[in-house]
């Protein structure tokens, strides 16, 4: 798969509007955790996403809200711990029939009632869909509900969230990080990135791509919410699993990369990789 040829199929054509370039949905954040939903919201629009919209609990609407004025924000019913209702799946669920591209995870925290409502949200919905974080977790025992997301979904676990969701073990030994995503991937018909040095890219037709960019500086809190919505951007720009996965992890590093040459690795924090993302695309799709 050459990187290089996906970057030229992000070539914007003259006639575009933002419909054009997808219409994200993320549902993200609790009490505690916003910063997760302004980084996978903004990860999106900054890998070109026409529209995005985070979803939030009610509770933590302001915070998120005013941060940035690109940004839709969109409240939905919360629960007395400031984390996503099971009450608002029938307006979830309406609204997510109007989108493009769904992503969920970062930052829903593992309140029991969260995490029924993301299994729930993951069997009734029918678009494609970007599982991180908290969403994996919710998967945790109840393999079942990746069913209903075969042929759709791109999964982008830690190591630790891998084996909490697929169980054995895993270490930094390449050949058996290739070997357990494929395998996952082949079985449950969905893409896998397992996060890491040198980022595994699984696809369920048995193919595996190993990812040359980033560095240590990246391992910090909020970098894999940046990683969400950049691949969610991308499918929602018409790239299939397995080009919004490779692309999206190559500039993820790539971005990471140049912020790492700008300011060092100790010093690197998730929204230096945001910074960076326009500079990362600049230079893929011109070269």
């Amino acid at each position: 798969m050459n990187i290089h040829s996906i970057a030229k199929k992000l070539k914007r054509p003259k006639a575009a509007h933002k419909g054009t370039f997808g219409r994200v949905f993320i549902l993200a954040g609790s009490r505690g955790m916003t910063g997760a939903a302004h980084l996978s919201g903004m990860g999106a629009l900054r890998s070109g996403a026409g529209l995005v919209t985070v979803g939030v609990p009610a509770a933590v609407y302001t915070i998120i809200a005013r941060r940035e004025a690109e940004l839709m924000v969109r409240p939905f019913p919360a629960t007395s711990q400031g984390t996503f209702s099971l009450k608002g799946f029938a307006e979830i669920k309406r609204f997510a029939a109007s989108q493009d591209v769904l992503a969920l995870g970062p930052g829903l925290s593992r309140d029991s009632a969260t995490q029924k409502l993301i299994r729930k949200i993951l069997r009734a919905a029918q678009l494609p869909v970007v599982i991180d974080a908290d969403g994996l977790n919710a998967l945790k025992g109840d393999l079942k509900v990746l069913k209903a997301c075969r042929g759709r979904a791109v999964l982008t676990p830690h190591p630790g969230e891998f084996t909490r969701v697929f169980g054995g073990k895993l270490d930094d030994s390449e050949a058996l990080r290739k070997k357990r995503a494929v395998k996952a991937a082949k079985e449950f018909g969905v893409v896998i990135v397992l996060k890491g040095h040198r980022t595994v890219v699984a696809s369920p037709d048995g193919k595996c791509l190993i990812n040359t960019t980033g560095n240590p500086g990246m391992a910090t809190a909020g970098s894999g919410d940046v990683l969400t919505g950049t691949i969610s951007a991308l499918l929602g720009q018409g790239l299939s699993r397995d080009e919004a996965a490779a692309l999206g992890v190559y500039v993820h590093g790539f971005a990471g990369d140049l912020a790492a040459k700008k300011m060092g690795q100790v010093s690197l924090v998730a929204g230096d990789i945001l910074r960076f993302l326009p500079d990362a695309f600049k230079k893929l799709t011109s070269s």
